[in-house]
């Protein structure tokens, strides 16, 4: 039985998803997260927006709005269920991203939301050993 508020499935999920509003929307809200507008996307979220929706290189909002330092935004996407440790099509995590660009407060939020320092390749923790971030590894609790 279908609930009329339920995702379409089958051709119609993928048709709804290549039209060309949808896909505008999506590059609307990835530039958000990206610069860190943090209410907008979570009102977006809230009107139904996936938490953890990736764009065509696998990056989530968490890992863009992380990746460019913004920790609200990475916090509101995390109370929102977007998950922590979902990695990009090269595996590479956003706390990993966080720990490359030395953005240690999205550090602390996603480590205070359960990211596992040891998810993906590199790692955060092979990331904050080769930047020699010992203030980090010892938040990992990998001195």
């Amino acid at each position: 039985m279908s609930d009329a508020n339920s995702e379409p499935q089958g051709p119609e999920a993928i048709e709804h998803a290549h039209d060309p509003e949808v896909l505008q929307l999506a590059a609307k809200v990835f530039d958000l997260a990206r610069h860190g507008d943090t209410d907008t996307v979570a009102a977006y979220v809230d009107a139904g927006v996936p938490a953890n929706l990736t764009n065509d290189k696998g990056d989530s909002l968490v890992m863009l709005a992380a990746y460019h330092g913004h920790p609200a935004t990475v916090e509101a996407l995390l109370q929102r269920g977007a998950d922590a440790d979902r990695p990009n099509d090269r595996g590479q995590t956003p706390l990993a991203g966080a720990v490359f660009k030395a953005e240690d407060e999205v550090v602390k939020v996603l480590v205070a939301h359960g990211a596992d320092p040891s998810a993906g390749t590199p790692s955060a923790i092979d990331t904050a050993r080769m930047f020699e971030k010992t203030e980090l590894l010892k938040l990992f609790g990998a001195e």
